[in-house]
Formats: structure tokens, C-alpha cells, sequence
């Protein structure tokens, strides 16, 4: 349990990080935002709790693909953020991300990876 608790705290100390470095400066947040420090963190876990590399690994390669399409978001969201406010923005990049990961999934699958069931 207490290893779960520390997995817990260590994860919410990133997203804490970056929220607080985006107050002080945008560069700054959004580089750390980009930097795939839960990915890392999630790694790290995997590994620290012998799980087979073949998992870890496959961790990697999912990660890659299902963040591909989610960029268009990072597009769209500063955009329509002035426009439409922001619990709208959210609502239809959420809808965007979504739209571009069915027709990404659906295009990769051509070429033999399967990210939806």
C-alpha cells in the first residue's frame, strides 16, 4: 500500500510541477508538458515491478501511437480558446482528439497496427 501511495505522490508532484512552472512562465510549462515525464514515471514503475520487457516495451510503442493523434488538439485548442471560451474549447478539442484518433487508428491499421479492439 505504501508503495502505491508513493506511486501516487510522485505522479501528482509532475502534474503539480508543470502547472506551476505554466503559471511563471508558458514556455517553460509547455515544454515540461511535452516532455513525456508521466510516460517516463510509467515506465519506471513498470520496470521497478518486474513486469516483462516485452510489456515496457509495448508501454513505448502504444504510447507513441496514441499520442500522434492528439497534436491537432494542441492546434486547435489556442485558437478556439478566445472564441468560444474555455469549457467549449475543451469540449470540442476533446471532440477533435477523438475524431483524429479514429481516422489515425483507422489509417495505421493498414499497415497492420491495431490500436482499437
Amino acid at each position: 500500500m505504501l508503495w502505491l501511495f508513493t506511486k501516487y505522490m510522485l505522479t501528482a508532484a509532475v502534474v503539480v510541477l508543470v502547472s506551476e512552472a505554466a503559471k511563471r512562465s508558458d514556455k517553460l510549462g509547455g515544454f515540461l508538458a511535452a516532455l513525456p515525464l508521466v510516460t517516463f514515471l510509467t515506465l519506471i514503475w513498470l520496470y521497478v515491478e518486474k513486469q516483462p520487457m516485452a510489456k515496457i516495451s509495448n508501454h513505448a510503442w502504444y504510447t507513441f501511437y496514441y499520442v500522434v493523434p492528439t497534436l491537432p488538439m494542441f492546434l486547435a485548442f489556442p485558437l478556439l480558446l478566445p472564441r468560444i471560451g474555455f469549457w467549449l474549447t475543451m469540449l470540442v478539442s476533446a471532440a477533435i482528439t477523438i475524431l483524429c484518433f479514429g481516422v489515425f487508428a483507422l489509417l495505421v491499421r493498414q499497415f497492420g497496427i491495431q490500436l482499437l479492439p
